[in-house]
């Protein structure tokens, strides 16, 4: 994996990443694994963290270069100045298309790393709206206001429209081509079916900050090729 096909947008103060799924913001208390964090302080030598994505979703971070821009930038996240779009894939058509929800999120008791949704956690806000209705799966856009862990998965989940392939949330299921096609035949190399989108089906696709000079800064993180290519497939079939 090069670092240089990942990079965004950098600037002398911050860089922005395209990060795919499945790799680790920064080093986790293990520190086995290869992170995000890891590659770029080879890239740059110094390097800060500002925010983080989960390990399993995808998209758009930045990374602070600098001190004097570590502090300005994340100050902006504690102050919720910052405006944070996802884009994800839910199982099932929500019935109401644009909603908030505004429900305070707590670490579970028992389970390491899970979340639940509990009266006496901190306050966690996601708006949500529905982009494209698939019946079987829809896209959804969020804004979350709030930067709580796996606060989009946890939300959707109380409202029964889990991330698709959340195995923490939801049934963890890939999208597989063959429950989308009737008619679909498995070529003749392969004994079988690889599933078209075998991961968590979320992405940080916008973030919006003042610069240090006080600019206004707007990034966006293209989907990654799998996601791209799940909603061709289901833009097809809902055409037919």
């Amino acid at each position: 994996m090069k670092i240089t096909d990942l990079i965004i947008a950098e600037t002398e103060n911050w860089v922005a990443v395209n990060k795919p799924s499945g790799l680790l913001s920064i080093p986790d208390r293990e520190g086995k694994e290869t992170s995000l964090k890891t590659l770029l302080k080879e890239k740059y030598g110094e390097i800060f963290t500002v925010h983080r994505i989960d390990k399993d979703t995808s998209g758009l971070i930045i990374f602070a270069k600098n001190e004097a821009a570590h502090k300005h930038l994340s100050k902006q996240f504690e102050d919720r100045q910052t405006k944070k779009i996802y884009l994800g894939l839910v199982t099932g058509s929500p019935s109401v298309k644009t909603g908030r929800i505004d429900s305070p999120i707590a670490e579970h008791p028992a389970q390491n790393g899970t979340m639940i949704i509990h009266r006496k956690g901190k306050e966690a806000l996601t708006d949500y709206e529905v982009l494209e209705d698939f019946s079987i799966y829809s896209l959804v856009r969020f804004q979350i206001h709030t930067g709580r862990t796996h606060q989009i998965r946890i939300h959707m989940k109380d409202i029964g429209h889990p991330i698709v392939c959340d195995v923490l949330y939801g049934d963890g299921k890939p999208i597989l081509i063959s429950a989308l096609k009737k008619k679909y035949n498995l070529s003749r190399n392969e004994l079988e079916e690889r599933p078209i989108l075998g991961r968590l089906a979320l992405h940080a696709f916008q973030l919006a900050f003042k610069d240090i000079d006080g600019k206004s800064i707007e990034l966006e993180a293209p989907l990654h090729k799998d996601m791209r290519a799940t909603m061709q497939q289901l833009t097809k079939i809902k055409k037919k």
